[in-house]
């Protein structure tokens, strides 16, 4: 059984299809500890109703490094097997990064490569997308690297893109594949089935297939 630690800094509704993913028996693991860096996040209430640690570490007014060190110190405490991204609205550091090589999930509510790096989040994406003409969208769970937005891609999951769509609709649509996409992600590393070759990810049969 896996360690999850949940980094997210809103309501977490990602966090929270992770969460019942692992109490259902679908992940082989648990949700250790959420990390918030908005003391207010809804997502740590949703932590406290499962009986999981929540930890808010604020980061308004502080430095990146400053704030991430202490958010470090907590990880090191907690030695999760894993760390998800879920709404986390920091950059982090090629250093955190490195520190924990593929462990760290992230989910995008785009297809990478398209509709991703610097500006790319929230509503913006879909915004963009909505201009661009696309006929398709989705989502995107993967690796972080220190290049944004450009780690090994793990499981993607695509919606239409409807004629009338706004901002909104748009991105219920996507979330709503989101809250499949994630636990699926984290469901084959649990398993051992995620295998990194370069910067594309392959999906084993089993942990023990070659």
């Amino acid at each position: 059984m896996i360690r999850i630690a949940v980094l997210a800094s809103g309501s977490g509704t990602n966090l929270q299809s992770i969460i019942n993913a692992c109490e259902s028996g679908v992940i082989n693991g648990e949700v250790v500890a959420v990390i918030s860096n908005v003391e207010g996040a809804y997502a740590l209430e949703r932590a406290r109703k499962h009986g999981i640690e929540a930890i808010p570490i604020p980061s308004r007014g502080r430095k990146r490094k400053e704030h991430e060190k202490e958010v470090l110190a907590e990880l090191d405490r907690i030695e999760p097997d894993l760390i998800a991204l879920a709404g986390y609205m920091r950059m982090l550091t090629a250093e955190f990064i490195e520190r924990y090589e593929g462990r760290i999930m992230n989910i995008h509510p785009a297809l990478l490569p398209c509709f991703g790096g610097k500006g790319m989040y929230g509503e913006n994406v879909h915004r963009a997308v909505l201009d661009s003409g696309a006929r398709f969208s989705g989502c995107t769970v993967h690796f972080v690297t220190p290049e944004v937005d450009r780690g090994p891609i793990i499981v993607q999951r695509c919606v239409p893109v409807k004629d009338g769509d706004t901002v909104e609709t748009l991105k219920a649509r996507v979330l709503e594949e989101e809250h499949r996409a994630y636990p699926e992600a984290i469901r084959l590393f649990a398993e051992g089935r995620l295998r990194v070759e370069g910067n594309r990810v392959r999906i084993m049969e089993s942990a023990k297939s070659e």
